[in-house]
């Protein structure tokens, strides 16, 4: 060995005006991509998934590949996020679960005991081949445009462990967790294994940053989040933390949580549309930057209406550190992708700096 230190090559999106928002440095203009802007919006996803399970297409390559890169195409948005489902790396070692039409995810066998965590491995590999061969395909393909690794948070897959599906109340959720919660740590805990697993696989394949989601964990109360909830997303953010890509932290009704969500360790806190972004940014308190938040709903509003609403967004974010515009949640399943096109044409036009 000569004296010579090896540096690891840049990744090909480290300089893309999404990973450089994260890292809360200058940008040519805001970025924007959208939660679930890969499928249900679009015709051409349902073309290409026709006939095909949801569970069963995430775990094709070459069709995730081509859906992950439609909206890329479509909109012109400043990064792809990788199209897969929240549990997914559950079915990838053998958890009996699928996807009900009007339903969501139904899982077979509730977690009940500690001795149901057995059936909750780490995933191998080989669990993760499929997931792996598409991230190369579609990094490969991107170039410089980030693509987004995905990977749901410990709560909100517990919640879908614990009560056998989707769950307004989350009651045997709560009751896990208030009345038997060394388990339901426990089960939080090995969730969090599975997840680490299934964002590394991404990364190492090239995504160029990662979100975590935390879709139900505004059921929670800030106390409880800090005591049963945080130790497990945090785990998830430590363990990523030193391949060095941005890491993202989302949950849906978290405006009393904003700050705890930063605390666990994200880079980037995601803000639903019911705070506003100025308000966000005193809530999760500096060293942060912030997403969102245009409400999803005012994509059904005429032309100049969402204009203005995407205006408003983008004066409350004047004062960030960083910012990457996105809706407040994911893209409805009857949106007009014309309206999306829209909102990408007027983030970049209205805040590009010319650098």
């Amino acid at each position: 060995m000569s004296g010579t230190q090896q540096t690891k090559p840049q990744h090909p999106a480290a300089d893309s005006a999404l990973v450089r928002a994260c890292r809360r440095e200058p940008v040519p203009h805001t970025p924007v991509w959208f939660m679930r802007q890969a499928g249900r919006a679009l015709p051409e996803y349902h073309k290409a998934r026709n006939g095909v399970p949801m569970l069963e297409s995430c775990f094709m390559p070459e069709l995730v590949t081509e859906i992950t890169m439609q909206p890329v195409r479509r909109y012109g948005v400043d990064a792809a996020v990788y199209f897969s489902d929240i549990v997914v790396p559950l079915k990838a070692i053998g958890i009996d679960v699928e996807i009900k039409p009007g339903v969501g995810p139904v899982i077979a066998e509730p977690v009940r005991s500690l001795a149901d965590l057995d059936r909750l491995r780490v995933p191998t590999p080989e669990d993760l081949t499929a997931i792996d061969a598409a991230v190369r395909l579609l990094t490969a393909e991107l170039g410089a445009t980030p693509l987004i690794g995905f990977g749901g948070a410990p709560f909100t897959l517990a919640s879908y462990l614990i009560e056998g599906g989707p769950s307004k109340g989350h009651e045997l959720t709560k009751a896990m967790m208030y009345g038997a919660p060394e388990l339901f740590t426990a089960l939080l805990d090995r969730i969090a294994d599975i997840t680490i697993a299934f964002l590394t696989t991404q990364i190492d394949a090239g995504a160029g940053a990662v979100q975590l989601f935390d879709s139900w964990v505004g059921a929670v109360a800030p106390e409880d989040y800090r005591r049963y909830v945080q130790p497990a997303s945090a785990k998830v953010f430590a363990a990523v933390a030193s391949r060095g890509v941005p890491r993202i932290h989302f949950g849906v009704g978290t405006g009393e949580l904003l700050r705890d969500l930063g605390e666990a360790g994200a880079d980037v806190v995601g803000v639903d549309w019911r705070v506003p972004l100025d308000e966000a940014a005193r809530r999760v308190g500096p060293g942060k930057a912030l997403q969102g938040n245009l409400d999803p709903a005012v994509l059904f509003a005429p032309p100049a209406a969402l204009d203005a609403a995407v205006q408003r967004v983008l004066d409350q974010a004047a004062g960030l550190e960083g910012h990457v515009f996105n809706l407040g949640h994911g893209v409805p399943p009857n949106a007009d992708p014309g309206q999306l096109a829209r909102v990408v044409e007027y983030v970049h036009e209205h805040t590009r700096t010319g650098s």
